[in-house]
């Protein structure tokens, strides 16, 4: 467990250009307009580019240094949990705080948006976290598989999906169910469960990739 603590403390410092990043623009980030998107969802912007730098950064730094592959990746794991706990603590905080103070504005939230409000400000935190740790996980096994050939392939299905998915009506309805389940899903129970399956069954993915990845 030290060396995975140990990791998990060498992801989260070296990845201060994400956090500087986000801040400035969570903090800068302006719109014009009756209705704006809130500063807090800015803070998203964390959980998208933190698994760039674990991946294409960190792994080889930490290889060399003599990390072993099982404690890199539950140091990435954990290091995306405590990721997605700030993020949800810090958009929630905004939310609650800040974005009501815009008298001559309409803000708009995602955690709104999404539906997650309607169940009080806890589990809505609660459930944007497992959300963010979901998306964290996929971009990080994505990522993770594209110096190989099924990571192309990957690419691939996924560009065919949104081709193909999004024209056709009964497709597009299809795709349009599984984000209402990921994410558009008022009903927290089930979209809890959905999240942390989904980011199960994806670890587990990573975990086969990894085994395969040199540096």
């Amino acid at each position: 467990m030290r060396a995975i603590f140990a990791v998990v403390k060498r992801l989260l410092a070296s990845n201060k250009i994400s956090f500087i990043l986000t801040a400035l623009v969570a903090l800068c980030a302006t719109s014009s307009g009756e209705v704006v998107l809130s500063n807090g969802n800015y803070t998203w912007l964390l959980a998208t580019l933190s698994p760039f730098f674990f991946v294409f950064y960190d792994f080889t730094k930490l290889m060399h240094l003599g990390a072993s592959k099982k404690a890199y990746y539950m140091g990435c794991l954990i290091s995306y949990g405590i990721l997605a706990l700030c993020i949800s603590l810090a958009n929630t905080a905004v939310h609650l705080l800040i974005d009501p103070a815009y008298s001559a504005q309409r803000v708009i939230n995602l955690m709104d948006v999404c539906r997650w409000t309607e169940n009080g400000l806890l589990l809505a935190a609660l459930q944007q976290m497992v959300f963010l740790l979901l998306v964290m996980v996929f971009l990080h096994v994505l990522l993770s598989m594209q110096a190989h050939w099924y990571g192309w392939l990957t690419d691939a299905v996924l560009a065919a999906i949104i081709c193909i998915f999004t024209p056709i009506a009964p497709l597009r309805r299809i795709l349009a169910g599984f984000f209402r389940l990921i994410m558009l899903n008022g009903n927290a129970a089930a979209h809890i469960g959905i999240c942390l399956l989904l980011s199960a069954a994806l670890s587990l993915g990573g975990l086969a990739v990894l085994k395969r990845k040199t540096l």
